[in-house]
């Protein structure tokens, strides 16, 4: 297999006028799909809302263009939430969008040293924890709008344990009934409509009805357009400062976005490439999101990685190769050029409506408890640190510790059993 070859340049062989309408409606319904989230992944992570479209959009074209998969559709994430907020509070944008290229930069080395074979040697327990508890601190961090609390400019809002605080102090502000009416009917509708209705998203039909909401009388609840200014102009090319000082301190986000971009792009290749049959070139995924990061830096936007719920409705839809990709790609070009300025009428609470399903969706609380059932003691005690460290601190640390606590413990099993049969002997 060789290290960089994208699908790109393979897949057409025997390729069909059906097989391109399937890829062009596939892409639209993607794209559909990743509008609302984008958005709203964008807010969780402290930034603009277009900016989470500049991501979709740049770094999504890329890495369909250039990477290991046929089907594997990219975009912001919400494991990226936390850690793109905590950048932008201490190094602010600039520190953003160069951590995003430096960590693209870090993802193109990993694919030339044909590293993305040794994801799967991170530890199931270690990658569910941290998801878990990534999931956890999205939701958390959406309750202050969900209520339609206020909080003071001078709060700090960044840490997982801050918002709690928060949320504790500033309970009384919450003083009117709309916010919290709008956001449970939101999850209402989001939950019902899924269970009947595939083909068309609820986090899409949830914005539309929110947004034409906020038009009723007596209806009073905080907007998009409250909190961010909204532009449809195509983002400039942007070339943050590479001072040294700053490229030092972003070396640590820069190696934890690089590191969650490679697990979470290379998952989801592999649950694609059992719902189509195929297997993906994992260096070359790497390489290509290496571009994607490097290009969604440069053009204002926030990391990204696979998306395993995109990817699974390109697959469902009837995408076949990258071009699915590209056309989600070009189809929120179109959205973003025409359409944005209305994202404005969004209220607040329907987007933390919206991050709550995506934040239990990702939670993976079915395979958690599972662990917790069959699994042994150590891996159970594993996989409960880097939840709870990833929380209560961040995603570095709880990796770290995960990884350090399982290897210690795999080699040190590994010398006894050893020693045993050196005893034997």
């Amino acid at each position: 297999m060789k290290i960089f070859e994208p699908k790109l340049l393979t897949c057409f062989k025997g390729y069909q006028k059906k097989d391109l309408v399937s890829d062009i409606v596939a892409g639209i319904i993607v794209a559909i799909i990743a509008l609302p989230l984008s958005i709203a992944l964008a807010i969780a992570s402290g930034v603009d809302p277009e900016q989470g479209l500049y991501t979709a959009i740049f770094a999504g074209f890329v890495i369909a263009m250039f990477g290991g998969s046929k089907v594997n559709i990219s975009g912001p994430t919400a494991a990226f939430a936390t850690i793109v907020a905590g950048i932008v509070a201490d190094k602010g944008m600039e520190g953003l969008f160069l951590a995003t290229i430096m960590a693209g930069v870090i993802l193109i080395i990993m694919g030339a040293c044909k590293l993305g074979t040794l994801i799967k040697y991170i530890p199931k327990t270690i990658t569910v924890g941290f998801t878990a508890g990534i999931a956890v601190t999205i939701l958390i961090g959406q309750i202050k709008d969900f209520l339609g609390l206020t909080f003071p400019e001078n709060a700090h809002n960044i840490e997982t344990i801050d918002k709690i605080k928060n949320i504790f102090n500033y309970i009384g502000t919450m003083d009117r009934w709309e916010p919290v009416a709008v956001g449970v009917g939101a999850l209402v509708i989001m939950i019902v409509w899924s269970k009947f209705i595939k083909k068309i998203p609820s986090s899409l039909i949830v914005v539309l009805i929110g947004a034409l909401a906020i038009g009723l009388p007596k209806v009073a609840v905080a907007t998009i357009g409250d909190a961010y200014p909204i532009g449809s102009a195509i983002p400039k090319f942007i070339v943050p400062s590479f001072d040294g000082k700053l490229i030092l301190s972003l070396l640590p986000d820069a190696f934890t976005i690089a590191l969650l971009a490679g697990i979470e792009s290379l998952l989801s290749c592999v649950v694609s490439d059992n719902m189509i049959n195929d297997k993906h070139n994992p260096n070359t995924e790497l390489i290509a999101q290496g571009l994607g990061n490097i290009c969604s830096g440069f053009m204002g936007g926030i990391p990204e990685t696979g998306a395993i719920a995109r990817t699974s409705a390109n697959v469902k839809n009837g995408g076949k190769t990258p071009l699915a990709g590209m056309i989600h790609a070009v189809v929120l070009l179109v959205v973003l050029l025409l359409l944005i300025p209305y994202a404005s009428l969004i209220p607040m609470p329907v987007i933390a409506a919206i991050l709550f399903i995506v934040a239990y969706n990702m939670s993976e609380w079915r395979v958690f408890v599972k662990i917790c059932k069959t699994k042994q003691v150590i891996d159970i005690i594993i996989l409960c640190l880097t939840f709870v460290l990833t929380v209560a601190f961040n995603l570095v640390i709880a990796i770290a510790v995960g990884l350090v606590l399982h290897y210690a413990i795999f080699f040190a099993i590994k010398l006894a059993n050893k020693n045993k049969e050196v005893k034997a002997e």
